[in-house]
């Protein structure tokens, strides 16, 4: 039965109904949040102390957006179109949202990757205003008081339900960019906001200075962060310690979020705290379950069981082995095996070749789990791709190495030699990074292959069939794990969670209703997918007991979805009331 309209209106996170607003005069039009521009209606000029300070007439946020539409297109390039987006979300929240809502596909690529990485490569240059918490590595005794300054003293949970931290190691695949990793922190945000929901005055960017190993940052007289070379070891581990602890003190139900730390310390950063407390890392988890996601869409189509599954993963860096766990996790609860057991379907390649338990201590602790008994491979070639692929025959080969063509003709054939429909995802981004073309992936196994990749591409030609190619887009994916784990104010975001948000996402493949369609939803769709994402993660937050919302609807699929829908924020001015 379906939900009675405005059964949850009196949600704290609803947007329903007038908003009171503690501001007025040009406080209040200087204010992102609550800035309304032209659309200021008579009333509220009058009680808010606008008159004088507005044109006379008064527009529809439609009528705003078509403007701020022709400013956009007016910039020169994209890097101008990513500074104008920012300026814009510095004046008004609604608008920036609606514009990008309403401009999805076109605006995606600007706000994030690969203009931000610009942005952020050029942030000492391009900076105009902060945004987010600065912590310094030198001062980790003000850390309670910097992040204090963003409280809100009449919420019991502090005002912040998502925190974004990066300490600007490895960002978006252009490495070390220090300081200027808070805007990664602030585009994750953004995502957040856009594809789920999240309320944009409900969130915390946050960069940790810890230096930089970027000599053309240490070099440059404008960089706006320390110039010192990064501080490693305890000293490092003690101030992400009291970032943690401190975050969780003054937000107590936050969900801290983990961006673009770099390989030695991302996977060690969420092993030690995603037992005590709710953390998600992107690039690991995130990454891994959207290519699962679209694995298991891959095997609807080839009839492959899940269980059965031999997976050849090229790059075992932070994404590869993030992948690696999230296939060795799904199989082990679908299949009841240890992750032992099927650490042995999953072979992954890192530069030294296929890993090997007599590699030791080469091993990062992500590897170690997938490192192969040297004694099987004694006599063979672990260094050929073309040679580990014709002796363990995967009906999936995912490539996050950054080696532009490394999946050759020959690769691709030897592969489709041993399966009907071999599923081929080369992940790694930029697009001149990918290990193959789509389109020569399509015409190398004569339209057989199943392909996802990182980056946008347009659909293959094929014997007069247009075959869609997918983007494993992780913003299908972790903005829906995100609002589940906020809304159902989750302990742990867990193995079991993860597996629930997968089969979510996989379930909406469009490749189910027709083979030549995507392996993954288009981030489009996001906002209604991370929706269905969302309910997965609460029904299994709450079955797992470690939902700490009380009276969730779980069992309705119809009162929970609107309970999650009144929830999610909308890009739509609300009435005002003074407060």
């Amino acid at each position: 039965m379906a939900s009675v309209k405005g059964k949850y209106d009196h949600l704290p996170l609803s947007s329903k109904g007038p908003l009171k607003v503690p501001l007025s005069g040009r406080l209040l039009l200087d204010s992102p949040f609550y800035n309304k521009g032209t659309c200021f209606t008579i009333q509220e000029r009058e009680d808010f102390g606008l008159k004088g300070l507005l044109p006379t007439n008064i527009q529809k946020l439609d009528e705003q957006v078509t403007r701020a539409y022709q400013q956009y297109c007016n910039q020169p390039d994209d890097l101008q179109k990513n500074t104008f987006m920012t300026s814009m979300a510095e004046q008004n929240i609604v608008l920036y949202y609606r514009l990008i809502q309403d401009h999805m596909k076109e605006m995606f690529s600007i706000i994030y990757t690969p203009t931000e990485g610009d942005a952020i490569e050029n942030y000492s240059r391009i900076f105009r205003r902060p945004n987010g918490c600065f912590l310094s590595i030198k001062h980790p005794d003000e850390v309670e008081e910097r992040l204090s300054r963003f409280l809100n003293p009449n919420d019991p949970e502090g005002g912040v339900d998502y925190i974004v931290v990066s300490d600007g190691e490895e960002i978006l695949g252009i490495g070390d960019q220090g300081v200027g990793g808070i805007l990664i922190s602030v585009a994750k945000l953004a995502l957040m906001t856009i594809c789920a929901g999240l309320h944009p005055n409900r969130t915390l960017p946050v960069v940790l200075d810890t230096g930089t190993d970027n000599e053309k940052l240490l070099n440059d007289s404008l960089y706006l962060g320390h110039r010192f070379k990064r501080v490693r070891g305890q000293a490092y581990d003690d101030f992400v310690e009291k970032f943690v602890k401190t975050a969780k003190k003054l937000y107590p139900k936050a969900y801290i979020h983990f961006e673009d730390f770099g390989v030695t310390n991302a996977r060690r950063l969420l092993d030690r705290y995603r037992n005590d407390m709710a953390v998600f890392n992107d690039d690991i988890q995130g990454t891994g379950c959207v290519t699962l996601a679209a694995i298991m869409a891959g095997l609807s189509i080839s009839k492959v069981k899940l269980s059965e599954l031999r997976v050849v993963i090229f790059g075992a860096g932070t994404a590869g082995c993030g992948i690696a766990e999230q296939v060795q996790a799904a199989i082990a609860t679908e299949a009841n095996k240890s992750k032992d057991e099927v650490a042995r379907q999953i072979w992954c390649i890192d530069k030294a070749g296929l890993l090997l338990d007599s590699m030791g201590d080469e091993l990062s602790i992500a590897q170690k789990p997938f490192a192969h008994k040297s004694s099987e491979w004694k006599g063979k070639d672990t260094k050929s791709l073309q040679a580990i692929i014709a002796e363990v025959k995967p009906h999936v080969l995912i490539g996050t190495s950054t080696k532009p063509n490394s999946f050759t003709k020959e690769v691709v054939q030897e592969m489709a030699q041993h399966v009907e429909r071999p599923i081929i995802f080369p992940l790694s981004n930029p697009t001149r990074l990918h290990e193959a073309k789509p389109e020569d992936l399509i015409k190398w196994t004569d339209g057989c292959a199943l392909v996802a990749t990182g980056s946008p591409f347009p659909p293959v030609e094929h014997n007069g069939e247009k075959i869609a190619i997918a983007e494993c887009n992780n913003s299908v994916c972790f903005p829906g794990i995100g609002l589940g784990g906020v809304l159902s104010r989750t302990k742990l975001v867990t193995d079991k969670m993860l597996v629930a948000a997968v089969t979510a996402l996989a379930k909406e493949a469009p490749a189910l209703q027709d083979p030549s369609k995507a392996l993954v939803p288009d981030v489009e769709d996001a906002r209604r997918i991370s929706m269905k994402i969302a309910m997965a993660v609460i029904r299994s937050a709450v079955e797992e007991g470690h939902a700490q919302e009380t009276d969730i609807p779980v069992e309705s699929d119809d009162d929970l979805e609107e309970w999650v829908k009144v929830q999610m924020w909308d890009p739509e001015y609300r009435s005002y009331v003074r407060k």
